[in-house]
């Protein structure tokens, strides 16, 4: 495991200072080249893009990445480390972007999903975004003494026929966030463990209307 995340950066295209952050997490596998290359399809140049690289290495893929185990024997191992990692370097983002975490936005795909929820409810974000995503175990619970003012709202997006990540586990998340007070969007899509251009559409909505609530089933 590394002490410091590596990053892609991609500054807003205008060429003047960004509007806001987003930061999104790669799944189990990917790198963080894997969602930035979605980043022309969002429309949204005002904004500067940062994609880390998971700490751990992946088992199976020479390229790949991982936050944290998901082998049977070994579930969740090296969540902690991740967490702080990741925690502690958003908070010097503010330093050295010179945006602070209130106009940033938290993303993540599949396990990147897991861990922005994880992380994202325990920081003053603008708003996080869960593709195809899950709650961690107990990752609530440092949260439910919260005013759920001071809570980012979410975007959850997600597969009706997800066989990575079954559907169960978005409807699981939103109703818990709900159940917190929390402003949640949440939108399902005839499709398996992926990303459609119709998602980035949403995202890019979110992103200049975060408390919006619509929902779609």
């Amino acid at each position: 495991m590394t002490n410091a995340l590596e990053f892609i950066q991609i500054a807003p295209k205008t060429g003047q200072a960004p509007q806001g952050l987003i930061v999104a997490l790669h799944g189990w596998g990917a790198n963080a080249k894997d969602l930035a290359s979605l980043v022309p399809f969002l429309d949204l140049p005002d904004y500067q893009f940062l994609f880390p690289n998971a700490p751990f290495p992946h088992p199976y893929s020479p390229m790949g990445r991982a936050w944290y185990d998901l082998s049977m024997e070994n579930m969740y191992e090296g969540l902690t480390e991740s967490r702080q990692l990741l925690i502690d370097w958003l908070q010097t983002l503010e330093s050295s972007t010179g945006v602070p975490l209130s106009r940033t936005f938290l993303s993540g795909f599949s396990q990147g999903g897991a861990m922005t929820l994880d992380v994202g409810l325990k920081l003053p974000l603008a708003g996080l975004v869960v593709m195809s995503g899950y709650l961690h175990p107990g990752a609530v619970t440092d949260v439910e003494t919260l005013h759920a003012t001071s809570l980012p709202p979410v975007l959850i997006t997600h597969g009706k026929y997800d066989q990575v990540v079954p559907l169960q586990a978005a409807l699981q998340a939103k109703a818990t966030l709900e159940s917190l007070g929390i402003a949640v969007q949440y939108h399902e899509f005839d499709m398996g463990h992926e990303i459609r251009l119709p998602m980035l559409e949403l995202i890019r909505n979110f992103v200049v209307n975060p408390r919006s609530s619509k929902n779609s089933l």
